[in-house]
């Protein structure tokens, strides 16, 4: 505990790393990006031995003096470690627009290199507005034995898919070159963290980082390839959805899928026209089956569909069949649906074979109030 913001708060981890640990990492691409992310995209290059994050503040739209706070705090671990301050990689959440109290984090350092040493832990010290620490683990058996892929994510707001749209760390102790991680890395993101969306708010400091160290067994063929590819995806997807299930005064976690588009990029126009709008995402809270929204959202997304060929249904019940209002459809059944806590848009655009899925929440009163209140 740094007292980063609140006396008495986790607000800090260090996370070391074993030697030859390979490491890959994606971006948040918001122009106006924290000062720790632009150290991290240049010493991601070399070799890294260890990630220092702190909550409470963000260390964004600071300017010069956030890069040098972030890099004073690189300094300070790497001195503790023995390696080059460019051997450390450095990540903040919190209040945008305000210094970084880089001399507290320093200060805290030795307490936090010597904190227990648990995944849990290391979950619940990079929370913000999170009510529950987000963590994952799997085993997955490769030709040379079992591997294991464990990981731990924060995020409840500011969540739009725009790289991974949070805070998110996953380790596996199989031995994959770097080449191939960062190839990983990108296809686990664009299969689960780019394809969530809170509140339509691409954060400034949003980081996904894979560290493979080695330590067990070696990728031997294409299929342990593949085999810890879909694993570090699962664990990343699960992440993901535990950020939305925990979304800033969410209530319903609603899986938004199109299909039978012309192409994925089509379709996840459509998914994220549908799961941004405040409209349809407070009707969600409401379970109030004012389904034009949807239809609106589906036509204003900018994808070339044909209107009259367009199906909607909510779970399995059809709403809408060629455009219209299904002659079947009741209201009770749209209320019936939308008041569980977990349920399905489900878009059929009939112009091609593309398909894409996203996760959204709905709004709620507390969404509100826990972003009018975030600052006192």
């Amino acid at each position: 505990m740094a007292g980063v913001k609140k006396p008495g708060r986790k607000d800090l981890l260090v996370m070391r790393l074993a030697p030859g640990t390979a490491v890959a990492g994606v971006f948040t691409q918001n122009r106006f990006c924290a000062a720790p992310v632009v150290l991290c995209k240049k010493n991601i290059r070399n070799d890294v031995h260890a990630l220092v994050i702190n909550t409470g503040n963000a260390n964004a739209g600071t300017g010069n003096d956030g890069l040098k706070r972030a890099a004073l705090v690189c300094e300070a671990l790497a001195a503790h470690l023995g390696c080059d301050p460019e051997e450390v990689l450095p990540f903040s959440t919190g209040v945008i627009m305000e210094p970084l109290p880089a001399e507290r984090i320093i200060t805290a350092l030795p307490k936090a290199m010597l904190a227990k040493s648990d995944w849990l832990s290391a979950a619940e010290a990079i929370m913000t507005t999170d009510t529950v620490p987000k963590a994952v683990s799997r085993k997955v058996r490769l030709s040379r034995g079992d591997a294991t892929v464990t990981g731990i994510a924060k995020g409840a707001g500011m969540i739009h898919p725009n790289m991974a749209t949070m805070l998110g760390f996953i380790a596996t102790d199989a031995a994959v070159p770097k080449k191939d991680l960062a190839r990983i890395t990108e296809h686990a993101a664009d299969r689960s963290f780019n394809s969530i969306t809170v509140d339509g708010d691409t954060s400034t400091n949003d980081s996904f980082i894979v560290m493979a160290t080695g330590l067990g067994p070696a990728i031997a063929s294409k299929r342990d390839a593949l085999k810890i590819e879909a694993a570090i995806t699962d664990v990343a997807r699960d992440l993901a959805q535990a950020i939305v299930r925990d979304g800033e005064g969410a209530t319903k976690f609603v899986t938004v899928r199109v299909e039978r588009g012309k192409s994925i990029e089509e379709c996840r126009k459509v998914a994220y026209a549908i799961a941004h709008s405040p409209l349809v995402k407070t009707a969600f809270f409401a379970s109030d089956p004012n389904l034009g929204r949807i239809l609106a959202a589906v036509g204003y997304s900018g994808a070339d569909v044909n209107t009259e060929k367009v199906d909607l249904y909510l779970d399995q019940v059809l709403v809408a069949k060629n455009g219209g209002r299904h002659s079947a459809y009741r209201d009770e059944q749209g209320v019936a649906a939308m008041r569980k806590p977990e349920f399905t848009v489900r878009v059929v655009l009939n112009r091609g074979k593309a398909d894409a899925t996203v996760w959204t929440c709905d709004f709620s009163f507390d969404y509100v109030r826990i972003n009018a209140e975030y600052r006192t």
